[in-house]
């Protein structure tokens, strides 16, 4: 169990720690209004209604104590950037910032973050790569232009061997297969695969773009 703060508790903020809560972590829910605070203090391991441009109230709340601080004050660019400032002076080492625009994160980048976060970006492009690729249920950036899919297998596929389905694209390697309770990884080229199983596949971007129309 680690222990984060999250500052700024509007809609971002508070889904963020009521999902690190629900994880098993210890969360420190931070905001100047009472409104956002008030019904998070029940939930939350310990909320606060304090201003997160003053130092001090920083000190006391001991965010340095956290694994990791996210900043999600999202439309007060001041706010924002001197509470980070704020946070290195104390020595947090870990944080993690909301970022409003990109100016905001141009000054963000300069002050040395541990990561910036676009919300609506980030889920502007899942909401359109799921429009692309229904069949797609997850996937993530591995960097360099490699991902790593979710695909839950269509009926039309049952009986398929993974290199027949991955024929011309060998760069593709099969990950993991989910089927009911049992996990199978690595996924060698002769696994055949069955309708409803939950396939993670890696590769380059290009390649898993090339085999989606064999998945619908």
């Amino acid at each position: 169990m680690s222990q984060f703060a999250v500052i700024g508790l509007g809609r971002f903020g508070t889904a963020a720690a009521l999902e690190l809560l629900r994880l098993g972590h210890d969360v420190i829910g931070l905001d100047g209004a009472a409104k956002r605070v008030n019904p998070l203090a029940s939930k939350l391991s310990y909320a606060v209604i304090a201003d997160a441009t003053d130092e001090q109230a920083l000190r006391e709340i001991n965010v340095t104590s956290c694994d990791a601080v996210l900043v999600a004050i999202g439309e007060n660019l001041e706010a924002s950037i001197l509470s980070v400032l704020h946070l290195k002076n104390l020595g947090v080492a870990e944080i993690w910032v909301k970022a409003a625009s990109r100016p905001h994160h141009a000054i963000l980048s300069r002050l040395g973050v541990s990561r910036i976060i676009h919300p609506e970006e980030e889920m502007g492009i899942r909401v359109a790569q799921a429009l692309n690729y229904p069949m797609v249920n997850q996937y993530m950036a591995l960097g360099h232009g490699q991902y790593l899919v979710e695909i839950e297998l269509i009926d039309r596929l049952d009986g398929t061997r993974l290199a027949d389905l991955l024929t011309g694209c060998e760069q593709i390697k099969g990950f993991l297969v989910k089927r009911r309770e049992a996990i199978h990884s690595p996924v060698p080229p002769d696994f055949v695969l069955q309708a409803s199983d939950t396939l993670v596949l890696a590769g380059p971007l290009k390649l898993l773009q090339r085999i989606a129309p064999r998945l619908v």
